[in-house]
């Protein structure tokens, strides 16, 4: 399914899955290296890499620990308030939005990232990342699957896509922050598509005669421009 998904979209990056985990597992290692971010998780599964991360793995992310429920130090709790400071000065962010960030219930234990295609099992979420008109077909694709949800456009911070997937069961689309597009280094041109790992071959099958209908609904407009 996986490289259906990527050859139908004819996507560069590879679409990834994250699984949460009340124990370590077995068959799975450890993430080789802490990194500055929780996102940055995600560039490294996209590169071919299947590993689970601790909570501690995720200490140097404040605001992905926020997201993602991962009990905090106090060290990094102070990080976390003067992140949240830092933002407020900057007007980039209203202290009245910050209880209304998705986050998830349930504590942070584990969580493997692996590219799609190396997942076992039924991953919590699937993220993809690519063009605008990649991600059009996939929220068509989506909508006719009855898990759309076109209105779901997100902004900062992109993680909280991971949570809002898993609490709504609907699709959302992550238009990224600019902490994700600095640790993942994702083009200017690209944003993020997330939905839920079960869904995944329902959306696969309506992906297909989204992008046929496109493919005439092209030719159709283009027809219709030149003979007005």
């Amino acid at each position: 399914m996986a490289e259906q998904l990527q050859d139908l979209l004819e996507l560069d990056t590879a679409p990834i899955a994250v699984t949460f985990h009340e124990s370590q597992p077995n068959s799975v290692s450890r993430v080789e290296k802490v990194e500055a971010s929780g996102c940055t998780y995600w560039k490294r599964a996209s590169e071919g890499k299947t590993f689970y991360t601790e909570a501690s793995d995720h200490y140097n992310c404040p605001i992905g620990c926020y997201t993602h429920n991962v009990e905090l130090p106090d060290e990094q709790m102070k990080e976390l308030d003067n992140t949240l400071g830092l933002m407020g000065e900057l007007g980039y962010i209203s202290m009245d939005e910050v209880p209304g960030i998705p986050t998830r219930d349930e504590t942070f234990q584990n969580a493997v990232y692996s590219p799609l295609a190396d997942v076992v099992g039924i991953p919590d979420v699937v993220l993809v990342s690519g063009t605008p008109k990649q991600m059009m077909l996939l929220t068509e694709a989506a909508t006719a699957a009855g898990i759309g949800n076109e209105n779901g456009v997100m902004g900062r911070p992109t993680c909280a896509v991971i949570p809002a997937v898993m609490e709504s069961g609907q699709t959302a689309s992550s238009l990224g922050c600019i902490g994700n597009r600095v640790y993942t280094a994702l083009s200017d041109d690209d944003f993020y598509f997330a939905f839920q790992g079960k869904h995944t071959a329902t959306i696969i099958e309506k992906l297909q005669t989204i992008i046929n209908a496109n493919s005439e609904l092209e030719k159709y407009h283009q027809q219709r421009q030149e003979d007005l």
